[in-house]
């Protein structure tokens, strides 16, 4: 009976200890765990932002974008570090490969991102950018299994309105009392979609005339890439003269709110008909002058000798008075 009580009380015991050893198990860990090690001063880089961190950076219709990017170097020693840079649409950059800062240096440094061509890319188009630095040196000793350290931002492609215009050159001259057509071209070289808002028409010949057909091109909308033509009638009037006209035609955008224009101009030699090429003041003048009546005669001219004897007469007359 004793080893059987024995036996329980020592069972007792060794159960009491197995669970108090499983409550301590997690004060245990806390005791074992080594508190976290201070964080040493490091670098660091980040890039400047005008309003925040969404906001991308808009490209220039030149297809320019500058940006603005910080290091920070809070480590006791200097550091030299490699920079990279992935930019989008095989865009080049003017970006530093290698930068030392000393102990305690924030510097800032200018990204310029160029050659995109802005017009072959749809408008409000994103595309990511990222700028990489690894650390190569520290205090003047190599840096080795560091991990590089990277910061990304956006880049938007700019809506662009830019329209041209065209008009044909005439084959010739055209004949006074006559009319032509002349072809005219309008081409969105933009990146968004447009519209001619206006187009205008002027010449500088009084007697030459134009139709208003191109005002329908102001009703069609035009895609990125797109044309469209339409057909301008002159007239000159039957008195034009003879002259060189110079026709021009102008466009302006829609989406440009017609701050954007393109101007296009051609000439046209009038030819006037014959009667039109008479100067009217030398008409008048003939009509105002009176005919010159010439008379003639059929009696024969005198001669010589006659007038010699009437010179020899008159001699002998003034003699006899004489005397």
């Amino acid at each position: 009976m004793c080893r059987t009580t024995g036996g329980v009380v020592m069972n007792s015991k060794f159960l009491v200890l197995i669970m108090a050893s499983t409550l301590l198990i997690p004060f245990a860990s806390t005791v074992v765990a080594q508190p976290d090690q201070p964080t040493l001063p490091d670098w660091n880089l980040g890039i400047l932002y005008e309003d925040d961190e969404s906001t991308p950076f808009m490209v220039e219709n030149n297809g320019e974008v500058t940006l603005d990017f910080w290091i920070d170097n809070q480590n006791p020693y200097s550091i030299m570090l490699e920079l990279e840079y992935e930019v989008p649409w095989e865009a080049k950059n003017n970006g530093e490969g290698n930068v030392s800062l000393d102990s305690g240096e924030n510097v800032t440094f200018s990204l310029i991102i160029s050659d995109i061509d802005v017009f072959s890319i749809a408008a409000k188009s994103e595309e990511p950018f990222t700028i990489t630095a690894t650390l190569q040196e520290r205090g003047g000793v190599p840096a080795i299994f560091e991990q590089p350290k990277e910061v990304s931002g956006d880049l938007e492609i700019p809506e662009i309105f830019d329209l041209k215009i065209d008009i044909d050159d005439p084959l010739g001259p055209i004949n006074s009392g006559t009319e032509y057509i002349l072809k005219v071209t309008v081409y969105n070289e933009g990146n968004s979609q447009d519209k001619a808002s206006e187009i205008e028409v002027t010449d500088d010949c009084p007697l030459l005339a134009t139709d208003d057909a191109l005002q329908a091109i102001t009703s069609r909308t035009l895609e990125s890439g797109a044309t469209t033509e339409a057909n301008l009638k002159i007239t000159a009037s039957e008195s034009h003269p003879s002259r060189s006209c110079k026709i021009e035609v102008t466009v302006k955008s829609k989406g440009a709110a017609g701050t954007q224009l393109s101007t296009d101009n051609t000439r046209v030699n009038i030819e006037s008909s014959p009667q039109n090429q008479e100067d009217p003041e030398e008409n008048n003048d003939d009509e105002n002058e009176s005919p010159t009546e010439i008379v003639s005669s059929n009696l024969p001219a005198p001669g010589i000798s006659i007038i010699f004897s009437i010179l020899i007469g008159a001699l002998f007359s003034i003699s006899s008075r004489r005397f």
